[in-house]
Parts: structure tokens; sequence; C-alpha cells
């Protein structure tokens, strides 16, 4: 009997410990389970820039982007006239060869993952300086979230000599811009980019504002680890019809802007190459003041290169 009941001690001991570690580890085990990691989307774009517009992307923190970016002439440009129109945009070298080549230099700079900031030099004695904050970034797994957003905010001057009694205020203008991208796929992203852009000064006449708004819609189409097609197309929502110039004259224009282009990823450079309907490099001025129609035919070419250097140790 003795031996009967001990055997019954040991056998519940076994039993007790045994369901002991079940309480220990069914925790254990469920605090696992729904411990799920948040998975981010990588490379909606390759670059932060689609082409002329910003993308979703900043460089990872503590890295410094130097950009250029040349906009040049209009490939066929109609304005030269006859005789011989053939023959004069042959010796521009379609756009190349005309004078007129824009340029773009920027430094830009990520202290933060989700910060970045940064300053141009935009030719004729215009400067650029911006901030881009992440706000959200697409992921599944803990909390899924359709899409990536940023915040953009640009300030430019114009730092040419002033004309006496001109006040320094009326030199800025500003661009705030909401970026909504989301990665469909491996191959495809989709960026929407509804813009607003304020003028310190307002532009000659009636009819004329402060505030131009713009809507526009960009993409990328990757063919190959290292290439890739993008495109752009923005529309001017208002200031475009019927304005008044500092003579009197009503003028006005179709407010279009598009561009379409390759891009070509060397591991240490980006290089971007694309055709559109601007000549201007600033977003400010293609965004509300792009008067080269598509139905023209004014086109021009460009190319833009981006470099980045590591600061970190």
């Amino acid at each position: 009997m003795k031996k009967i009941v001990l055997l019954l001690i040991v056998a519940s001991g076994l039993v007790l410990n045994a369901m002991a570690q079940d309480s220990l580890q069914v925790p254990a085990e469920k605090s696992t389970a729904t411990v799920v990691k948040p998975k981010f989307t990588k490379a909606t774009f390759k670059s932060s820039r689609i082409i002329n517009m910003q993308s979703v992307e900043i460089v990872s923190k503590g890295t410094l982007q130097f950009m250029i970016s040349h906009h040049f002439g209009y490939i066929w440009n109609k304005d030269l006239g006859e005789p011989r129109l053939f023959n004069k945009n042959l010796a521009q070298l379609f756009g190349f060869n005309s004078g007129i080549a824009h340029t773009y230099l920027s430094l830009d700079y990520s202290p933060l993952n989700w910060l970045n900031v940064g300053a141009a030099a935009t030719g004729s004695s215009h400067f650029d300086g911006w901030v881009k904050l992440k706000l959200l970034r697409q992921q599944t797994g803990k909390r899924n979230i359709p899409v990536t957003v940023d915040w953009f905010s640009l300030s430019s001057v114009d730092a040419s000599p002033r004309i006496e009694g001109e006040l320094t205020w009326n030199r800025f203008s500003f661009l705030h811009q909401l970026l909504i991208a989301r990665k469909f796929s491996d191959k495809f992203s989709l960026q929407l980019m509804p813009t607003m852009i304020h003028f310190n000064i307002v532009p000659y006449g009636i009819n004329n504002s402060n505030y131009v708004y713009s809507l526009g819609l960009g993409g990328r189409y990757k063919i190959s680890s290292k290439k890739a097609l993008t495109f752009e197309y923005a529309r001017q929502l208002n200031m475009y019809k019927n304005l008044l110039d500092k003579n009197g004259n009503i003028y006005q224009y179709t407010p279009d802007l598009l561009a379409v282009g390759f891009e070509f990823d060397t591991g240490g450079h980006l290089f971007q190459f694309y055709v559109g309907n601007t000549i201007s490099s600033t977003n400010i001025d293609q965004l509300a003041r792009n008067t080269s129609k598509i139905r023209d035919g004014k086109f021009a070419l460009g190319f833009t290169i981006n470099r980045g250097f590591s600061l970190k140790k």
C-alpha cells in the first residue's frame, strides 16, 4: 500500500511538473505567434526624383547626395522661322547647341531616416532650399499600410541684383507637395502629387493670384535590375487663362507638363535620360509657368546624374 501511495505521489508530481512546463510554454508560443514584424516596401522608386518631380524616396540616414540636372533647348523649334527651318535646327543640334542649358546643381542630406534637407543652385541667380518628411511607409504585417506618403516643402529666392525700392520678400516663392505612392509589384510603381505654389508677389493684372494649384501623376516600370522606364504628367489647375502681362496684354497657355524617361543604374551612379515639354529646371517654373505646348511639339531633351556619399563612420 505504501508503495502504491508512493507511486501515486511520484506520478502526480511528474504530471504536475509537466503541466507546469506546458503552462509556461503556452504563453511563450502564443506571444511568438502574435508578434508579427512589419515588412516595409523598399525601392518604390530608384531615385529621389522620378524625372522632374520629387519621389517618395529619400537617401538613407547619414548619406549626402549630389545631383546634376540639365535641360536643353527644344528638339524642334518652329519659332526659328522659315526659310531653312531644318538647317537652323540642325545647326542648334536639335536643342543641344541652342545656347539654352538650364542647369540644376543640388546637395541633399538625410540626418534621420524620415528627414531629408537640401539646397540647390537653379540657374539665373536663383536658389532653392527644401525639406522632405516621410509620414507613412507602405508595409504589411502588424499594420497594413497600402501607400507611402511624404511631405515636400521648397522655398525659392531670386538672388539677382535688386531694382531700387524692390522688397526682398517679394523675391521669394514657395512650393508644398504631398507625395502619395504605391508599389503595385516588383516592376510597377505609381505616385500622385497634389501641389500648391505660392508667389509672394502677385503677377500683373486681374485674374492673377498668389496661389497656383497643380495635380501630377508619375510612375516607374522596371525593365531589369538596372534599367527602368519613367513618366510624369502634371496639370496646372488655375492661373493660365486670361492673364495680363506688365504691358496690359491678355495671354493664356496650355498648362500641361509631360515627360518620359529612361534610367540606368551603374551601381555607383544613377543616370536618367528624358524628353519633356519644358526647358525649365525648377519645379516652380515647371508647374506654374510652363507655356510649352505639347501640340506644337515643343519637347526638349535632358539628363540627370546623381551620386550618394555615406558620411557615417
